[in-house]
């Protein structure tokens, strides 16, 4: 599948001359406090006569743009990036000279749900794509058999104390 994509990716970007920048998945699923790794395949020039790369990816919300990862002309501009992401957004360097982005964010939030873009552009070329990011709220198993035992202690002792009631009440007593 990925070679069938790169292919399309190279056919495209001979023909057009354009950049073009694909997704591998186009939408993810995960869970908080787990770690992810996004990634986007973008075409780079055979003779290796670019003389800059950039990019920006950032999450797309309501309010503003949250810059995830930016690299202008090379050079990694860690102070641009959203707090929000602050710390937990590394990219592997050796995967940009083969085209690739490859950004890992660790300890996920739910808050880190929803559409991610990528610009690339090379030179005078832009291309960009997108995925959506879904992180679902761990469920803490702990707290839910929390409950139930307590519910268990609860559920024995009113038997225990029902039992001890009918017993008296039923203990025969004889009025002669």
């Amino acid at each position: 599948m990925i070679c069938r994509i790169l292919l399309l990716i190279s056919l495209t970007s001979c023909v057009s001359g354009r950049l073009v920048v694909a997704v591998t998945q186009t939408s993810y699923q995960a869970e908080e406090n787990h770690n992810i790794t996004l990634e986007w395949m973008f075409t780079t020039k055979r003779d290796g006569s670019s003389t800059s790369l950039s990019i920006i990816c950032y999450m797309v919300t309501d309010r503003k743009p949250s810059v995830l990862y930016y690299l202008q002309k090379g050079i990694e501009v860690p102070e641009s990036q959203d707090e929000q992401f602050a710390g937990r957004v590394q990219s592997e360097k050796a995967a940009l000279r083969k085209g690739q982005i490859r950004l890992h964010v660790s300890r996920l939030r739910t808050d880190d749900s929803g559409l991610y873009w990528c610009e690339v552009k090379i030179d005078d070329d832009l291309g960009a794509n997108r995925c959506h990011l879904n992180v679902t709220a761990t469920v803490d198993h702990q707290q839910g058999s929390g409950g139930l035992y307590v519910g268990l202690v609860f559920t024995a002792a009113g038997l225990i104390a029902w039992g001890v009631l009918f017993c008296i009440e039923r203990k025969p007593y004889y009025r002669y």
